[in-house]
C-alpha cells in the first residue's frame, strides 16, 4: 500500500516520507525473517541517511514531479514486469522458506560453526563469516554505498541544479523553461 501510493503521488517530499517508512517497514520484516544485520543496514541507510539525501536533494531543485508522456511510461512498465518475472523465475528452485534439508542447512551452517575458529583463527562466528568467508560480498557492498555517495555527492556538488533554478529556468512544478 505505501508503495502504491509512492508510485501515484507527484509531491516529491511527500514521497521521500513515505520511502522512509516503506524502508522501516522493510527493516521490520527483516527482524520478522531473523535478518536482524540487514535489517539495522535498510534502517539505517533506508530511513536514514537516504532520506537525508532525498531531503538535500529536493532542498536544491523542487518538490514537484515532473510529468512524461505516456509513451515513456508504457516502456518504463514494460520493463518493471520484464524484470520482475526475471526475478520471479529466478527464485521457482529455491527451497522452500525455513526448509531444513536445504543446502544452507546441512552443508554451510555445519561448516561454519565447526570449522571457521580453525580455519579462520577469530573466535566471533559472526565476525570470521563477515570478514572472512563473506570478505569480498561484503568489500562490494561497501563499494556500492561509496559509488552511491559519491555519485550523489558529485549530482549534488555540480551546481548545475543550483544554476538553472537560481537563473529561473525551472519552475514549481519541476519543468524547465525556454
Amino acid at each position: 500500500m505505501v508503495a502504491v501510493a509512492i508510485v501515484k503521488i507527484r509531491n516529491l517530499f511527500a514521497v521521500t516520507m513515505l520511502t522512509g517508512i516503506y524502508s522501516l517497514l522493510a527493516a521490520s520484516l527483516f527482524v520478522v525473517l531473523d535478518a536482524v544485520d540487514v535489517a539495522l543496514t535498510e534502517a539505517a541507510v533506508g530511513a536514514g541517511i537516504m532520506i537525508i539525501l532525498m531531503l538535500g536533494t529536493l532542498a536544491l531543485t523542487t518538490s514537484k514531479e515532473k510529468v512524461h508522456g505516456k509513451g515513456q511510461n508504457l516502456l518504463a512498465l514494460v520493463v518493471v514486469f520484464v524484470t520482475g518475472a526475471g526475478l520471479i523465475y529466478g527464485t521457482l528452485d529455491m527451497p522452500s522458506f525455513g526448509d531444513p534439508e536445504a543446502p544452507a542447512h546441512t552443508h554451510l551452517s555445519p561448516h561454519f560453526t565447526q570449522e571457521s575458529v580453525d580455519e579462520i583463527g577469530i573466535p566471533n562466528m559472526v565476525t570470521s563469516v563477515l570478514a572472512s568467508y563473506r570478505g569480498i560480498d561484503t568489500l562490494g557492498e561497501a563499494v556500492v554505498i561509496y559509488a552511491a555517495a559519491v555519485g550523489v555527492l558529485l549530482v549534488l556538488g555540480s551546481g548545475a541544479v543550483r544554476r538553472r533554478r537560481k537563473d529561473g529556468h525551472v519552475d514549481d512544478r519541476g519543468e524547465e523553461q525556454s
